[in-house]
């Protein structure tokens, strides 16, 4: 049956948030450079949009995908320890302030967290920094099929209560087995308001 983000197209790349153009919603994810954004958003939309590598760091501008006209999908530059020029480096994290504060029509921020390693200090100050700014957030733990089933309850309940969430409230999503992709579907579709329309 077809789902309103199987229509998503890749629409534009810019390292300049404000080129991207107006929007009527949009929903962003973010994480450090190996939480799997762009795995995670092929997953969501069931094809290869997003380029994915094994290689932390390749997403190094900000690429927007369209599910309708102005209802969008964004993908930031990871953070942590990417690789490339020291300078390109040090502009992500103005770049990624820049696009959350600047774009008005967002109308969620996903965290994106490693379910098994838990997350760092770069994703406690980012979550920190969204609440003091109060923009829309909600984190979701990546890669849980790297975590043992005997496991899985009570780390779900371990991450959420060091990211300040309920375990209820906490994503908990594996791309390659697709835990919990259906239904973070439908919330992105909800937010960005596509929810019920026919590819």
């Amino acid at each position: 049956m077809a789902h309103a983000l199987d229509a998503v197209r890749f629409l534009l790349s810019d390292t300049d948030p404000a080129k991207l153009g107006a929007s009527l919603a949009e929903v962003a994810f973010v994480g450090r450079s190996n939480s799997g954004k762009s795995t995670m958003i092929n997953a969501l939309c069931r094809k290869d949009l997003a380029r994915t590598s094994s290689t932390p760091g390749r997403t190094r501008t900000i690429n927007v995908y369209e599910a309708a006209p102005q209802r969008r999908i964004v993908d930031l530059p990871g953070y942590g320890f990417a690789t490339g020029p020291a300078a390109s480096r040090e502009g992500w994290g103005a770049m990624i302030e820049g696009y959350l504060m600047g774009t008005k029509t967002l109308a969620g921020i996903f965290v994106l967290v490693d379910a098994k390693l838990g997350p760092t200090k770069l994703d406690l100050e980012m979550l920190n920094w969204l609440q003091a700014e109060r923009l829309p957030w909600r984190v979701v733990a990546t890669k849980v099929d790297q975590v043992k089933s005997s496991r899985s309850f009570v780390r779900r309940r371990e991450v959420a209560q060091l990211v300040g969430m309920t375990p209820e409230a906490l994503a908990w999503v594996s791309s390659q087995e697709g835990t919990g992709i259906v239904e973070l579907r439908n919330e992105v579709a909800r937010l960005i308001g596509v929810a019920g329309q026919k590819s």
